[in-house]
């Protein structure tokens, strides 16, 4: 494992970590970048509007508030419509391009996206060539992929594939489609890959506690992170683990975010959801209480309280 402290990455979750969660996670610190939820590509152009609804940090240099840098991740198996738009979200401003090929929805797998593309390494080099020559050589292209489809027998083919047609860096999410969400993480299964590329490996799944961190990285032989549902439930994981990669704590109850103020962020989130329609307003507050109920007991009695209420005056008075 690295001696060298990581740098440490917030996932692209779908229907999670929008612009709004990725303004108040960034917010705490101890990220030093993270992803847009996946825009789905076909075969066209996509209009600015677009890209400004999935990345509005696109009006303000790239950046969250905190100065946290946010790449645009494109999702299709197009290579040219891929490549079209990713040269499109550059010049909009998008400091860089994350490849989607992990996503394990069905619906998406059915069209040929995400992690379905791993049954086809030849269309996965492809996409991401087709990318990197459509952007300036400045900016980073980055791939985000799983072991495999079903299995991890064509990992490191894949891998290699990436790297030769210039991706900057990869992220490996330490489970197959397959496995979903299921744990354990295989992340040894990550350290030949690791061991073969000149390029960057992110490690990403499982990643919980501080010790999950110091595991992932000694079992993958990664440097850097990714945290995703962790990130949620532990709203300051990024600074625990970076404070203890600094050797600052060697403590897994490095200071916790105090549920008063973690109350304050629930009402941030909801009152950056006022765009969405009134019946899906409140569902991001109620599914980020369900990722705080694993690290706060307080947030077991304030689910039961909100997950039957509708309107956003009613969930922000609950709150209260």
């Amino acid at each position: 494992m690295s001696t060298v402290a990581p740098r440490i990455m917030l996932a692209p979750m779908e229907g999670v970590t929008d612009h709004p969660m990725r303004e108040i996670l960034t917010g705490l610190g101890g990220y030093d970048r993270c992803v847009t939820e996946f825009l789905r590509v076909t075969d066209h152009e996509y209009p600015t509007r677009v890209f400004s609804k999935i990345c509005p940090e696109l009006t303000s240099g790239g950046v969250t508030r905190s100065g946290t840098p946010v790449y645009l991740q494109l999702l299709g198996s197009h290579a040219t419509a891929l490549a079209i738009n990713a040269h499109k979200a550059v010049d909009l401003g998008a400091p860089g391009i994350d490849l989607n090929f992990g996503c394990p929805a069905k619906t998406v797998n059915r069209h040929g996206g995400g992690s379905a593309l791993l049954r086809s390494p030849e269309t996965v080099e492809q996409i991401v060539f087709a990318v990197r020559q459509a952007v300036p050589s400045a900016i980073p292209v980055t791939a985000k992929m799983r072991l495999g489809f079903d299995n991890a027998d064509h990992l490191q083919e894949i891998a290699q594939r990436i790297e030769r047609a210039g991706a900057s860096e990869l992220c490996i999410h330490a489970r197959t489609r397959t496995d979903g969400y299921r744990p354990p993480a295989y992340w040894e299964q990550v350290m030949k890959v690791r061991q073969a590329l000149s390029i960057p490996v992110i490690i990403n799944g499982e990643i919980w506690t501080t010790d999950d961190a110091v595991n992932a990285r000694k079992d993958s032989g990664c440097c850097d992170l990714m945290l995703g549902r962790g990130a949620l439930a532990r709203p300051l994981l990024a600074k625990q683990i970076a404070l203890h990669a600094s050797g600052k704590t060697a403590s897994e109850n490095a200071p916790q975010l105090p549920w008063e103020e973690v109350l304050v962020l629930l009402k941030m989130l909801l009152e950056g959801a006022v765009d969405l329609p009134v019946k899906y307003a409140g569902n991001r507050t109620k599914q980020w209480l369900t990722y705080l109920k694993l690290g706060y007991p307080d947030a077991v009695e304030v689910f039961e309280r909100i997950k039957r209420l509708r309107q956003v005056n009613e969930i922000a008075q609950a709150l209260h």
